[in-house]
């Protein structure tokens, strides 16, 4: 795989981690970045996230052509793009962490607080839980079933449930991944999922939607 993969630097993900586990994975070139000329070159676009939906969503926003980079490369250009954690958020319409933040409404949704309906159910959702696939046009064969790490108080409620690609369970069905087209997100933390991890973003690497 000697294509160019540009993981996105915008100062709110674990780059460190996601960087050594999409080598592990199989990726040869990967560019850690946020040169709107190196995102325009790039075949495969990773972008992750830890923090707030706002923090994220300003932080990506600050950096000069950056967004409009990435749209002319993904939405226009269709390379394959994988969101991780808030990074497969920030696809959202919008997030209501902290005030009401505007995403990049790559898949129309809005992203919530996780809602306590047990009092034993607790937020943050943290730990190991389930990844149950979803019948799904669109990168269904990116998502198997498993178990992955998760770290989250807000979650992603796709407008379609069509771009739902996976949910979990924790008091309630939450939404573990989204697919439309050659975008593919996951609420959980591949990097930190072991095997399952890996093995999702080995098959993201040679995805050809």
């Amino acid at each position: 795989m000697a294509e160019a993969l540009a993981l996105i630097d915008y100062g709110a993900g674990n780059l460190h981690s996601v960087h050594n586990a999409l080598r592990a994975a199989g990726a040869e070139h990967v560019t850690v970045t946020a040169d709107p000329d190196l995102v325009r070159g790039a075949s495969r676009i990773v972008l992750p996230g830890v923090g707030s939906f706002r923090a994220c969503a300003a932080g990506l926003k600050a950096i000069d052509g950056l967004v409009e980079a990435l749209e002319e490369r993904v939405m226009d250009g269709g390379v394959p793009f994988l969101g991780i954690c808030v990074g497969m958020q920030l696809l959202a319409t919008r997030g209501l962490e902290h005030g009401t933040s505007e995403g990049l409404g790559w898949i129309p949704g809005e992203v919530a607080l996780i809602e306590r309906t047990d009092p034993a159910v607790k937020v943050p959702h943290m730990g190991w839980n389930d990844v149950s696939p979803m019948p799904h046009h669109d990168g269904a064969e990116q998502i198997e079933a498993g178990e992955a790490y998760f770290l989250h108080s807000y979650h992603f409620a796709p407008d379609n449930g069509r771009d739902i690609a996976a949910m979990t369970d924790h008091g309630g069905g939450l939404v573990a991944a989204v697919a439309r087209d050659n975008l593919l997100g996951v609420q959980f933390h591949p990097e930190k999922s072991q095997t399952y991890g890996l093995s999702l973003l080995h098959r993201f690497l040679e995805w050809q939607p």
